[in-house]
């Protein structure tokens, strides 16, 4: 029996992955709208035929269940995971406890193979990412601070020194960038793991709040 409590307590997810993927971060400082222009973005993408999915960062305890829920006081009585699944979409919740907190690749195989992948927020994973900057919203450029920076989405022209610019709505020019840039997720070395993840979501057909923990969004039930 020890062994097996010993067992259960050090199983990781398998660090495999669906190597036909593709992935594309979208990151920038809280308020920039990172989420509004993906509620743009996705359509154009899926117009093109794409399947796409979404792993988001959140910086607090997220909760995508609702407390007094029958899947809540299943996980609360000590599941370490929950699949709860209803006519239209189905979530699967698990509870880090006292485990380590996944990287990237141990993240992934936990999607649903798709053709892009993009990733919101983990703006220190070294993988490409389009920066949202606005100007009015007063914060500094992430660019150079924080590696896989491609290119800059903004509604002004940023400072001279930035990366490639890019209108920040002109969505098309912006899905192709994200289309070229993109990389198998077989490119993503150990190294862009994805360490000190206060929180993950692994959403498909969930919404999901902004990665600042402002976000006003929850999952139903």
């Amino acid at each position: 029996m020890a062994g097996i409590l010993r067992r259960i307590k050090d199983r990781r997810i398998a660090p495999h992955h669906n190597a036909c993927m593709k992935v594309f971060g979208i990151a920038g400082r809280s308020g920039m709208g990172k989420t509004t222009l993906l509620e743009r973005l996705i359509p154009a993408l899926v117009a093109r035929g794409l399947s796409v999915s979404i792993l988001k960062h959140s910086h607090k305890d997220i909760e995508v269940d609702r407390p007094g829920k029958d899947s809540h006081r299943l996980r609360e009585a000590g599941c370490q995971e929950v699949l709860l699944l209803g006519r239209t979409r189905w979530a699967l919740m698990h509870e880090l406890r006292d485990q380590a907190e996944p990287t990237l690749q141990e993240l992934l195989p936990r999607i649903q193979s798709c053709d892009l992948l993009l990733v919101e927020g983990f703006k220190s994973g070294d993988f490409p990412k389009l920066e949202v900057w606005r100007a009015e919203v007063g914060k500094p450029l992430l660019w150079p601070d924080f590696p896989g920076i491609v290119a800059v989405a903004s509604d002004t022209q940023p400072p001279a020194e930035a990366p490639r610019w890019l209108d920040l709505r002109d969505t098309q020019r912006l899905v192709e960038l994200m289309l070229s840039e993109a990389h198998d997720t077989a490119e993503l070395t150990p190294r862009e793991g994805l360490q000190n993840l206060s929180s993950i979501r692994l959403v498909r057909g969930l919404s999901v709040g902004d990665d600042d923990g402002h976000g006003s969004d929850h999952a139903r039930p």
